[in-house]
């Protein structure tokens, strides 16, 4: 935790208000947010167990197997049918409305209020110290979507919360590791049968933010998907996530139900034991990501064992230095037949007279990456754009991370193009986030955002083959691939050319 963090979890372990100088005030006071927050989850609670309607929540959960009392430790509730249940409960005055509607609760169109939520089962989202922050909720009927989730507001922001990790601290005195699961029901499920250390994200991939809150809390992380493509695609994604994250200490594994069960129905049906048995068998990080790429290659040729390394190189150079990226790299020696050495030689070092500074107010030339960053800044609608180069995200160069991040947050959550605070308050604790406000301040010689942000793309993309082929040509010179197969790789890596 950061030192404020600490003083404000300590005070409310203890029961106390944090004293605070108005004059060092650093944000809004979000605390009637969080109170009309509260009020909500209340009022959901109480209308599971009063509502006239709400037999058909409770024969649902009783259907998927959960307790009177694990329902009550995730305090879940139901919101009944209706347009205005939440507003008539505690909507009676403008302030208020007001608050319902910062904190996501309720809509407006053509001058009308409403209920966001309706005729759902309620999951209270709780922050780390325990405050309700947003809901998901669940539609009993055929209704699409079937999961609905809380907007980005001033105290919820899907990129940081977990759900289930306030109970986890709640139930148990040491977590080991924490298991992340997709859904609201996996960690109910889980925890009424016992394992009470899952934690799903909240409708978005695993991001920086969640790993680092995870890390903070436990020294292992892992993760669970289904075990169809689109669940390994995901595991694959993570992986991406987590490699820059793996200092000394930290570890990740992940684990890959049977196609078509998830770990709510799997548990049900092969019980406690048994699962975190699966659980125990997760494959490291390591093993998934070397087994993952040597199976887009043929390993016993030498082509393809060049290939192996020329696509598991850059996955590597993202892990922080230490002992574990070394062994990386030892690993991958063993499997392509070279010695580990040659993957982590640095280049010599050349010396160059400094060049004059540019005058101040002068526009200085970016990278290719900066200026995509920059551009996604001032125009985020750019993520938008369809068909886009991808062939770029291996590539290893400083920067490239960050605009990896950025361009998949946009993608996936395209609110955001219209919120820039929300936006950049995803990086306001992260090192990133003093360089991000720096470069949205940047001037640009160009009006054209959609061409440039391309064409910087397609620029990343083509240093990203000038990589490939400086890797072909250090394994032709080493003899690790003849003549012929250095031609032929050429050949697929500028197919027509």
């Amino acid at each position: 935790m950061s030192f404020v963090e600490a003083v404000e979890e300590l005070a409310h372990h203890a029961g106390v208000e944090v004293p605070r100088e108005g004059s060092q005030s650093t944000g809004p006071d979000c605390r009637p947010l969080y109170a009309a927050l509260e009020q909500a989850a209340h009022y959901y609670a109480e209308q599971l167990r009063t509502h006239p309607q709400a037999n058909r929540a409770v024969t649902y959960l009783k259907q998927r197997g959960l307790s009177g009392e694990i329902a009550k430790d995730f305090n879940i509730g139901y919101c009944p049918p209706g347009w205005d249940n939440l507003i008539k409960h505690q909507g009676k005055d403008p302030q208020a409305l007001k608050q319902l509607r910062e904190s996501g609760m309720t809509l407006e169109s053509e001058n009308r209020c409403y209920d966001r939520f309706r005729d759902r089962i309620m999951f209270p989202i709780r922050d780390h110290r325990g405050r309700t922050v947003g809901f998901g909720g669940r539609i009993l009927g055929d209704e699409k979507p079937k999961y609905l989730n809380s907007p980005e507001t001033p105290v919820f922001h899907k990129s940081r919360e977990l759900y289930g990790l306030y109970e986890a601290h709640k139930t148990l005195q040491k977590i080991e590791r924490l298991l992340v699961v997709e859904g609201y029901m996996d960690v109910v499920a889980l925890a009424q049968f016992g394992i009470r250390y899952a934690v799903a994200t909240l409708g978005t991939a695993t991001t920086p933010d969640h790993l680092e809150r995870i890390f903070r809390t436990v020294p292992e992380v892992i993760f669970c998907f289904d075990g169809d493509r689109a669940g390994r695609d995901a595991g694959w994604k993570a992986l991406n996530t987590t490699l820059p994250l793996m200092r000394e200490g930290r570890g990740a594994r992940f684990l890959f139900l049977p196609e078509g069960e998830d770990p709510d129905t799997l548990v049900r049906k092969e019980g406690t034991a048994t699962f975190e048995q699966r659980i125990q068998n997760a494959a490291p990080l390591s093993d998934f990501l070397f087994n993952k790429l040597s199976e887009q290659v043929d390993m016993s040729s030498l082509d393809g064992r060049a290939r192996l390394a020329e696509l598991a190189k850059p996955l590597i150079a993202k892990l922080p230095q230490g002992i574990f990226q070394e062994m990386m790299n030892k690993h991958l020696g063993e499997l392509v037949g070279l010695e580990s050495a040659r993957f982590t030689s640095q280049q010599p070092q050349v010396t160059s007279t400094p060049k004059p500074r540019p005058k101040r107010g002068t526009l200085q030339p970016m990278s290719p990456v900066r200026r995509a960053i920059t551009l996604l800044l001032k125009q985020p609608e750019l993520a938008q754009i369809p068909d886009l180069p991808t062939n770029w995200e291996a590539l290893n160069k400083p920067g490239v991370d960050l605009l990896t991040e950025l361009l998949h947050t946009l993608q996936e959550t395209p609110s955001l193009a219209t919120n820039k605070g929300a936006l950049f308050e995803r990086w306001r604790d992260r090192k990133e986030g003093k360089y991000l406000s720096k470069l949205a301040n940047s001037k640009l010689p160009t009006h054209d955002y959609t061409a440039e942000f391309t064409d910087a793309l397609t620029h990343l993309q083509k240093q990203l083959e000038g990589q490939s082929q400086d890797l072909l040509l250090e394994q032709y010179r080493q003899g690790a691939i003849t003549e012929e197969q250095y031609k032929e790789r050429l050949r697929q890596l500028y197919p027509g050319r």
